[in-house]
């Protein structure tokens, strides 16, 4: 009698595993329905991050001939290194501040608009003016202020600068350690402002075709949020909830053998 009710317990604890953690999974689980998202639509999301006013931009050119590229960059000795050695010791470039006209004042070429465009298509037009001075020119653009804000219900919040100018909302989840457990990953908050205009929008991380949003690719000053799941009263993870199950059944399972010895 006890073995054969024990057999329906045993089955009841896995029928109650699997339901949980099929829920847990549709609830938690990043990028579900991936192998329908087609190839070209996430190429489609560009990451076309603009040059602001307030970006400190760093511009390296180089040239076949190194000499000749020297006046067009701007380079001060690294503190402690190289110094009063001739030049010899490590450089690094001078940024260039965009002002709230959307301008840099770029050696020889002069005051340039650069807000509104890419970092690729600066290097483009740069490289294109250029080359009334070198041959070949060669032009790496960066911005050195990049940053994000990440808040709410993330591993460590906080503000995070970002050193290759390329960085999607899983990427900058990840600095800041993921969501918890307690957090929503279908409405996650993502602010930016446009041209002096606040945008925002609320990403599913749980649906692929997240990755067809244009605020995938995070641009400098963006914010993002992760709200709370209800008030935090139901704070435990769905993995931790299946768990509790088990654990309520092995509970009455101990009892009722116990009981009926």
């Amino acid at each position: 009698m006890n073995f054969k009710f024990l057999k329906v317990l045993s089955v009841l604890i896995l029928g109650v595993s699997l339901t949980a953690s099929c829920v847990s999974r549709k609830r938690i689980a990043y990028f579900q329905g991936l192998e329908t998202v087609q190839k070209q639509q996430i190429d489609a999301a560009e990451k076309n991050i603009q040059v602001q006013p307030g970006d400190m931009l760093s511009i390296i050119v180089s040239a076949p001939e190194l000499q000749a590229a020297q006046p067009f960059n701007n380079f001060r000795p690294t503190p402690g290194l190289g110094q009063g050695s001739g030049g010899g010791g490590n450089q690094e470039p001078l940024t260039y501040l965009v002002n709230d006209n959307g301008t840099i004042n770029f050696p020889t070429l002069g005051k340039m608009k650069v807000t509104g465009m890419t970092g690729k298509e600066l290097e483009e037009k740069l490289e294109e003016q250029l080359t009334s001075y070198l041959q070949d020119p060669v032009v790496t653009v960066r911005v050195e202020n990049f940053q994000i804000s990440i808040l709410g219900e993330v591993g460590n919040p906080g503000t995070f600068t970002i050193e290759n100018d390329d960085i999607s909302l899983p990427q900058a989840l990840g600095l800041a350690g993921d969501i918890t457990l307690s957090g929503k990953r279908k409405e996650v908050l993502v602010t930016r402002d446009v041209n002096g205009e606040r945008k925002y929008a609320y990403l599913d991380l749980t649906d692929a075709n997240v990755m067809n949003s244009p605020f995938y690719y995070l641009q400098q000053n963006d914010v993002v949020y992760v709200e709370p799941v209800g008030s935090k009263i139901q704070s435990t993870s769905y993995l931790n909830t299946a768990a509790s199950y088990l654990s309520v059944v092995s509970v009455i399972t101990s009892l009722i053998l116990i009981f009926t010895r």
